[in-house]
């Protein structure tokens, strides 16, 4: 397994969470959009709930953890139709909807 990050300081734990998972990391060329199929991906799928011209500004926290939650509760034929949280949940041992960042 591996993951492709971007470049920023927001991935600067990267290192830990390869150890954690157990994977492989990369880091996308800038402006290579094609290096982050998947992130390009979700990108994609969060339009559905937040359309680009869409302004954020006003976007409660709450709607942004429905829409995460409701994207990760989705089979992906990508991890053999499991969820994301299915999938984490098996790598690491953790109920991610437990974590702040997920909790409703």
């Amino acid at each position: 397994y591996s993951i492709t990050y971007d470049n920023g300081k927001e991935f600067s734990g990267h290192e830990q969470v390869n150890k954690t998972i157990n994977c492989k990391s990369y880091f996308a060329k800038p402006y290579h959009s094609w290096e982050r199929g998947q992130n390009e991906n979700a990108n994609g799928l969060l339009r559905q709930y937040f359309p680009k011209t869409m302004s954020l500004v006003n976007v409660a926290c709450n709607e942004v953890k429905i829409a995460v939650n409701k994207l990760n509760s989705r089979p992906r034929k990508c991890l053999g139709f499991k969820t994301p949280y299915q999938v984490f949940f098996e790598r690491t041992g953790i109920d991610a909807r437990q974590l702040g960042v997920v909790r409703l």
